[in-house]
């Protein structure tokens, strides 16, 4: 009950501190939004869902939530905010679903600043959360990750009236697609700026395209089509991790094919799916990946050997020191999307660096 209490007057007094200040309100899209794919109806989906056919109800949810996408600004502001106009949200307890994780240029590196989230099944528009309060005098330039697994109508950044704010010019080069699963969705991680691929993003300075579809990335016919679409100048695929050894043998080297005849000249890197730590005692889970990741090297080795501009890589997201990095025995926690990210970085940048991309 004392821990009850105590929680409430804090949120009382983050909420009164708010309601003392004289907020402004601009839409998140008037700035400089970066991550996208397509121009879409909604700045905030992935995906227009009424060009593209077939998915599930899942999936189509999946293609409206803004997961990757960051927003780029320059203000003056002591105190920055959001609110937000949910049409969808996915009430979870990880923070990052429904919340918004801001990083701020300091000496030429984006440092973390802050984030907050809505309190589950209190989302009020006109509500506005504080982001970083109490900052120096000055202009900042400023990354805000917007929620990975909520959908929404508008997006507004806060911030006092008397503070200015412009868009930022994007400082990141080329666009790189991360097309996979719950891993490349970012599903478990405390914050919106935590997936391996926005680690990624801040690290190389390059921009990540993000179309992680958490439990359906199965090399469907229908995300085949859109990534056929999907204009960037590489490709990193996360293929392994939600396909059954069967539907893998069915249909990775069709996907293959599509994918190279759609992107003639550009590199297409294939993901090994990592090591769950839940195949550690539970043998069935072991023999059952055990027999998944041989399925996709054999076949790997063939598309690698068929086309010049297929590789495949090994990523891995464990701690090696006895400790787990992951939240579930399944994803990774935000240490161990940092593990994996660091265990990408050279493979992918030495093989981008063959094509210019650097």
């Amino acid at each position: 009950m004392k821990k009850l209490i105590c929680l409430a007057a804090m949120v009382l007094a983050v909420c009164s501190a708010s309601a003392q200040i004289k907020w402004k309100r601009i839409e998140a899209s008037d700035m400089t939004l970066v991550g996208k794919a397509f121009n879409t109806p909604n700045p905030y989906h992935r995906v227009d869902t009424m060009k593209y056919k077939g998915f599930t109800p899942g999936e189509n949810f999946q293609c409206r939530v803004p997961a990757g996408l960051a927003v780029l600004f320059k203000t003056n502001a002591r105190t920055i905010g959001a609110s937000a106009d949910f049409k969808e949200v996915k009430n979870d307890s990880y923070r990052s679903y429904r919340g918004f994780d801001l990083y701020i240029k300091k000496d030429g590196k984006w440092m973390w600043a802050g984030m907050n989230d809505f309190p589950q099944n209190h989302y009020n528009a006109d509500r506005i959360i504080t982001i970083v309060s109490d900052m120096a005098e000055g202009e900042k330039e400023c990354m805000l990750y917007l929620p990975i697994y909520s959908e929404m109508r508008s997006c507004k950044i806060c911030i006092p009236e008397d503070a200015t704010i412009s868009p930022l010019a994007s400082p990141f080069r080329h666009k790189i697609a991360f097309h996979g699963s719950s891993f490349t969705h970012g599903v478990s991680t405390t914050r919106a700026g935590m997936s391996y691929p926005v680690q990624f993003m801040r690290r190389t300075g390059l921009q990540p395209i993000t179309l992680g579809f958490s439990g359906n990335c199965k090399m469907q016919p229908y995300f085949a089509t859109v990534m056929e679409n999907v204009d960037a100048d590489a490709y990193v695929f996360d293929p392994f991790s939600n396909p059954n050894t069967q539907l893998i043998k069915e249909r990775l080297l069709t996907f293959v094919d599509r994918m190279v005849k759609a992107h003639p000249g550009k590199p297409l890197i294939f993901q090994q799916t990592i090591y769950w730590e839940r195949e550690n005692f539970n043998m069935a889970r072991h023999n059952e990946f055990v027999e998944r990741r041989a399925v996709a090297d054999s076949l790997m080795k063939i598309a690698c050997k068929k086309y010049k501009d297929v590789y495949f890589i090994h990523p891995d997201a464990a701690l090696h020191n006895g400790e787990s990095s992951t939240a579930d025995g399944v994803h990774p926690n935000d240490n161990g999307y940092s593990v994996w990210e660091r265990s990408i970085e050279k493979p992918i940048l030495k093989i981008l660096k063959k094509y210019g991309i650097k």
